[in-house]
């Protein structure tokens, strides 16, 4: 959207420039500049390091992607976080990842909306029937 406004707002200024009756008018073209424009670049998010599954586990998926949902108590009180992705990966339905963390893998302290993670594990189902990660290895990119 940012670059569609960009390109339409030089698109203008170019325009406004090649009227031969019309002098320069540099003022008019900097007045063009929108704040959206004007804005620096944001940065770019950090990355998790890519998780991997080992070579001789045959049920085993791996995703990444950004936290939109954690549920950190478990209702069934053994201790495990788990975490909805947004990622390329469906392994729970196309666009979104659960990720069951047991316990004694959990992240200190818990990641949570907006950061990032990479999983991988051996693919089950959850209490609800959906399909999900339980986590072997997890990597997590905390947002700025």
């Amino acid at each position: 959207m940012r670059r569609r406004k960009l390109a339409l707002g030089l698109f203008a200024v170019a325009l406004g420039g090649c009227s031969a009756d019309r002098a320069e008018d540099t003022t008019a073209r900097r007045q063009a500049v929108t704040r959206e424009e004007a804005r620096p670049a944001s940065r770019p998010q950090p990355q998790p390091k890519p998780s991997h599954c080992p070579p001789d586990l045959s049920n085993c998926k791996t995703t990444s992607g950004r936290i939109i949902y954690v549920e950190r108590v478990d209702p069934d009180g053994d201790g495990d976080a788990h975490f909805v992705l947004l990622s390329r990966d469906p392994i729970t339905l196309p666009g979104l990842s659960v990720i069951d963390v047991e316990k004694s893998r959990r992240p200190s302290p818990l990641p949570g909306p907006g950061d990032r993670m990479s999983a991988a594990g051996p693919v089950y189902s959850g209490s609800y029937g959906q399909r999900q990660i339980e986590a072997i290895e997890l990597h997590v990119a905390r947002a700025r």
